[in-house]
């Protein structure tokens, strides 16, 4: 039985003559979502000659995940910083995936600034935001519950929430 309760799924399969692997990740993401959206399909196979079995699995569960047919790994939602941004967006955002992307199912939110970060990231189930210079505000889901924490001890603490939620596995 699928997802849907569906005793036949409908799995589609497409095979691609592409070069660029980039070029294969946004043709199939356009071809494969719409079907999955729109509940056409319930699964979906990728074949492309010069891709590895593995790199296509990985490409068919991204858009799985993206469609939200099937949740396999940490999702993180980021916004593309600002002159708002008072941290090092991208690199606080490595240091946040190193840490807690084996956590399967989750949102995780990383905004720059109080201003726009807390609405982008509505449906996350924890956020980290900017808060000021060298200061970060913790989120559950949409409740702020640690504000104005040094940026050095915001990753320690976020850990810490998710752990006191019951949301940690180790690694």
């Amino acid at each position: 039985m699928s997802a849907r309760g569906i005793e036949n799924p409908v799995i589609v399969a497409k095979f691609y003559d592409i070069v660029s692997f980039e070029a294969l990740q946004i043709t199939a993401a356009v071809d494969f979502g719409y079907v999955l959206l729109s509940g056409i399909a319930d699964a979906i196979f990728i074949g492309a000659p010069d891709v590895t079995r593995e790199e296509l699995n990985r490409l068919s569960l991204n858009i799985l995940q993206a469609t939200r047919h099937r949740i396999s790994k940490t999702e993180f939602i980021s916004c593309p910083g600002c002159g708002r941004t008072l941290y090092d967006l991208q690199s606080t955002l490595k240091e946040i995936k190193a840490a807690t992307s084996h956590l399967k199912g989750l949102k995780i939110g990383v905004m720059g600034c109080i201003v726009n970060g807390p609405g982008e990231m509505a449906d996350a189930d924890y956020g980290y935001v900017g808060a000021g210079p060298g200061h970060i505000s913790l989120y559950k889901g949409k409740e702020c519950v640690v504000k104005n924490i040094p940026a050095s001890e915001a990753l320690p603490r976020l850990i810490a929430l998710i752990k006191e939620h019951g949301d940690w596995v180790e690694p």
